[in-house]
């Protein structure tokens, strides 16, 4: 973010117009960022420095002082600290060292007023506003390139998307992101909430295999799955407004209760999660789904070729991170052996919806609704048409919180009594085996997934989850269906 860049300028008329600004920037800011507000005494520049670390660590009644004598001050209250520095009454700029500017840069965010008292401490790459004092307001000006000057610049066309829609004047907070670059924020204007989906144009996701190339790669499969879902009597969020365009989406806040109680699942929510897939497997779904625009999203074939090379994560990934070498050309042939019978038995399989991560990440618990509408659904974009048993073993085995094994054989028992009370036609036998089939799929896929978030996205949280996923892939290998895939995972001596 050269400070050589030509400023743009914002006019900043009352605290108001400050405060939203400032709110749209703490929502860019990300770790190592750099802003550098300079301008004369009274120009604004602890009012907005103030703002903004209010909105940052979302809290309005936080204490603010100015750290013109103290030098730093430092708040741990948002995603990751953020210190406030004020150079004014340095004496020179080695006593940067003391007060830690070097580690408040690497740990966080780091905001410094009269940055001009200190210029070759500072990373070239910085966000530069100047204020300066224009009638009864203030004028802004915003100068510099690179990451957060875009994320800044996307940040105010939320802004603009908010106040379009009829938000104006909307408190934004961040929520969370997820695995691709999709960002999330609650927002609300008076007594109305809303939360909003960040997806910047031509994001296809994470690389890795064919699944990939059949990932959403925009705000329109979002739309139109959940339309469908809603048209089927399910609960998932009401779509308040939409820029498919840009990327914005503004949702229903279907609020923040979910389906565990701290490390495990509840039982009853689970249930009626499994009820929720029974009802949408009761019936044929279509795959093309109408957007408002009337267009057509059509939902891909979750085909065995597909499955087949999704496996390839667990050799290339999990293999070499558990045995510390590569898969050998032989070890490949042998896998590849196994796996070929038992994804080619998939062609027989029953299929519908797959929604793909029916888990307790985006499963919310909406008690105030009836019936199935109490499980409310997220993150469905990437849904295809594919086998049934693939959700049920998604959520029948989450990977985010350890499902006991006598919960999982109630949960897939109470999906078989749903679906032969729907239809006599319901094969039990050749679900039950493409049950166990997908469940050793997604799990060694699973943890070829978490062992990649970890070396190759620098998430090595992921690898917390692998004992569970592990403890599901021993239940599932010991179904006589699998008995080939057992016998090369032995082999290889992975438990």
């Amino acid at each position: 973010m050269a400070a050589s860049e030509a400023p743009s300028t914002i006019d900043l008329p009352d605290e108001a117009a400050t405060e939203a600004v400032a709110a749209d920037l703490a929502a860019a800011l990300g770790r190592g960022d750099v802003l550098a507000l300079s301008g004369g005494l009274g120009a604004g520049k602890t009012t907005f420095a103030r703002a903004l670390i209010r909105a940052f660590v979302a809290d309005a009644g936080v204490e603010v002082p100015s750290p013109t004598f103290t030098l730093l001050q430092t708040y741990a209250g948002g995603r990751f600290p953020l210190a406030h520095f004020d150079f004014y009454r340095l004496s020179s700029a080695d006593e940067l060292d003391e007060i830690g500017f070097e580690d408040a840069l690497a740990e966080g965010a780091v905001l410094v007023e009269w940055p001009e008292r200190a210029p070759s401490r500072l990373p070239a790459e910085r966000l530069e506003l100047s204020f300066e004092i224009a009638g009864s307001g203030r004028r802004l000006g915003v100068a510099g390139e690179g990451a957060l000057a875009a994320r800044f610049r996307r940040s105010r066309a939320i802004r603009a998307f908010l106040d379009s829609g009829g938000w104006k004047g909307a408190d934004r907070r961040f929520l969370q992101g997820d695995a691709s670059t999709r960002a999330y924020e609650r927002v609300h204007a008076g007594a109305r909430r809303g939360v909003l989906m960040d997806w910047p144009p031509a994001n296809a996701g994470l690389p890795g295999g064919k699944r990939s190339a059949y990932r959403a790669t925009d705000v329109r499969p979002f739309i139109a799955v959940d339309n469908a879902l809603r048209a089927a009597g399910l609960s998932a969020p009401e779509l308040y407004a939409a820029d498919t365009g840009a990327g914005f989406l503004l949702m229903e806040d279907l609020g923040a209760e979910g389906v565990v109680a701290g490390a495990g699942p509840i039982a009853e929510r689970y249930h009626v999660a499994m009820a929720v897939l029974a009802e949408i497997h009761n019936r044929p779904r279509p795959a093309e789904l109408r957007l408002p625009d009337g267009t057509v999203h059509r939902l891909p074939a979750y085909r065995p070729e597909m499955l087949a090379d999704e496996l390839e994560l667990f050799l290339d990934w999990y293999f070499p991170y558990v045995i510390g070498e590569p898969a050998a050309p032989a070890d490949r042939t042998g896998f590849h052996a196994a796996w070929a019978p038992l994804l080619a038995r998939l062609d027989r399989a029953e299929t519908s919806w797959v929604l793909l991560d029916v888990h307790s990440p985006n499963l919310l618990w909406l008690p105030e609704r009836e019936g199935l509408r109490r499980i409310g659904l997220l993150d469905f974009q990437d849904a295809m048409i594919g086998p049934t048993a693939y959700d049920v073993a998604s959520l029948a085995q989450d990977a985010r919180v350890t499902v006991p094994a006598d919960l999982e054989r109630a949960l897939v028992g109470r999906y078989i009594e749903l679906r032969r009370q729907a239809s006599g036609d319901f094969d039990a036998q050749i679900f039950s085996e493409a049950y166990a089939i997908l469940a050793a799929q997604r799990a060694m896929r699973i943890l070829g997934v978490f062992v990649r978030l970890s070396e190759k996205a620098g998430k090595p949280h992921y690898l917390n989850h692998i004992p569970r996923v592990l403890e599901y892939l021993r239940r599932t290998l010991t179904e006589p269906v699998l008995s080939g895939v057992s016998v090369w995972y032995e082999k290889h001596r992975f438990s």
